[in-house]
């Protein structure tokens, strides 16, 4: 028989769990409870007897049998709870309240016993007590037996273990339904957990679970999951893009390349024309397809990547140096100036090759943007917190604030470089090595104009360091 799904929750599981573990806490305490009190009990009511024997004793030193006979019957008589019995050293009853000794084959020693005595009640009716006693010789041989009536005492020890019993029957029975209301609640939480869970695995990727303020592990639980949600969706957006952006981007080299090849064709039939400078061009236009998608293959590996493959440790302002020399010749070319400022021994630990290209990525933007006579600054140093940021600024015409974060989405390209060849994937690749790397990309405005140009841009990568 399956049990209800309630029944069934972790939640409920833990309370039984600690109910149990309180219930033996319980039972432990209440055993101690009861055994200290009843021991209490006992050695009161011993003390009593050994006190009243003495006493007996003292009195038969002084007077002999019949001065402790006359002792006997007299507290006998009395309302007491002592038991008397003063026998002949053959056990034959002499006086006292009781009409034998509860001790049978006594020995001549001190001796203890507990036992059950029956009297009559108020309405006449038989009532068992318990009761105990102690047994001594005398000097003249006559046995003298002193007992003490208990029943009482244990009486009100065990109608106050029976109450103590009752307190834990109860507060068991309310912490089972307390476990079954806090069950309650955790599995609707988590029920609403699954439920977005749910939408999401069925293609509802704008349901978000509810926060409710409460700032527990459930909160804590629905924002890590909203948070989820939220990337997940702008992954499939993404990717949605991506597919839009390659499939836009890619038709007109596509259409270019063929167009281009069936001309070659034709002018190759009519002896018009060249067929390898035909062929050259399409082999052109074929790499800048290539290149495109190897970009779009680095940065899915970034992306999905948690750590950044191959990691090493090196000098950030010798790989800026290195970036710079390879770049020396473009910014010559294009009467661009170009100044190198790096720090030595800044250490930086990840893939090289991935933040080389980053560098080289933002080096080949200011070259490309940046119009003739202008100036590059490609800085290394080491900021306030101790991060390490490798920078290039330059005096191009910069990005508007508006667009500097929607320009690090893939295939986005701003108004002002439709003109220029590339793929809108260069910033993109930037962005995903600093996010690798634990890093950062910052796009701020420039230094100003130049000599008319500007207002440029700075373009910062920051890094921890190693």
């Amino acid at each position: 028989m399956r049990l209800p799904r309630l029944l069934r929750t972790t939640s409920f599981r833990l309370t039984l769990l600690s109910l149990a573990v309180f219930a033996g806490a319980a039972s432990a305490f209440l055993s101690y409870v009861y055994l200290a009190t009843a021991g209490d009990v006992r050695n009161h009511a011993d003390a009593l007897v050994q006190h009243e024997v003495e006493g007996l004793e003292r009195i038969y030193a002084r007077g002999g049998v019949a001065a402790l006979n006359q002792t006997i019957i007299e507290r006998a008589s009395m309302d007491r709870d002592q038991l008397y019995l003063l026998m002949k050293a053959d056990g034959t009853p002499i006086s006292g309240s009781i009409g034998a000794s509860p001790i049978h084959n006594f020995s001549g020693h001190p001796t203890w016993a507990t036992f059950q005595l029956t009297e009559a009640g108020a309405q006449g009716q038989s009532v068992t007590q318990a009761a105990r006693g102690l047994e001594v010789q005398l000097s003249g041989g006559q046995l003298l037996f002193v007992g003490a009536d208990v029943g009482e005492a244990e009486a009100y020890v065990g109608r106050v273990l029976h109450a103590l019993w009752g307190a834990g029957a109860l507060t068991i029975l309310l912490g089972l339904l307390g476990g079954l209301v806090i069950s309650r609640n955790a599995s609707r939480n988590v029920a609403a957990l699954v439920g977005v869970i749910d939408q999401g695995r069925a293609g509802d990727l704008a349901a978000r679970a509810q926060v409710r303020g409460a700032g527990d592990e459930y909160d804590e639980l629905a924002l890590g999951l909203n948070d989820m949600m939220d990337r997940l969706e702008r992954s499939i957006a993404s990717i949605r893009h991506a597919g839009d952006a390659i499939a836009h981007d890619l038709r007109s080299p596509l259409t270019r390349l063929r167009a281009r090849l069936e001309a070659a064709i034709i002018e190759a039939d009519a002896g018009h024309t060249d067929p390898r400078e035909a062929l050259q061009q399409a082999l052109e236009d074929t790499d800048g397809v290539l290149r495109t998608f190897s970009a779009v293959l680095s940065i899915a590996r970034l992306e999905a990547a948690t750590d950044p493959p191959g990691k090493t440790e090196f000098d950030a302002g010798a790989l800026a140096q290195d970036v710079a020399e390879l770049y020396a010749p473009v910014t010559e070319d294009k009467a661009l100036e170009l100044q190198v400022d790096a720090a030595p021994g800044l250490k930086l630990r990840g893939n090289r090759e991935f933040i080389s290209q980053a560098v080289a990525n933002l080096l080949d933007n200011a070259a490309k943007y940046t119009p003739p006579g202008g100036a590059i600054r490609l800085a290394v140093r080491r900021r306030n917190s101790g991060d390490v940021e490798i920078s290039v600024t330059d005096t191009g015409p910069g990005i508007e604030a508006a667009d500097r974060e929607r320009v690090v989405e893939r295939f986005v390209r701003l108004e002002n470089s439709r003109h220029q060849p590339g793929s809108g994937l260069g910033l993109s690749l930037v962005a995903a090595v600093a996010r690798v790397h634990k890093g950062a990309l910052e796009i701020d405005e420039g230094p100003g104009r130049l000599e008319g140009s500007g207002p440029g841009l700075r373009a910062a990568l920051i890094f921890p360091p190693a």
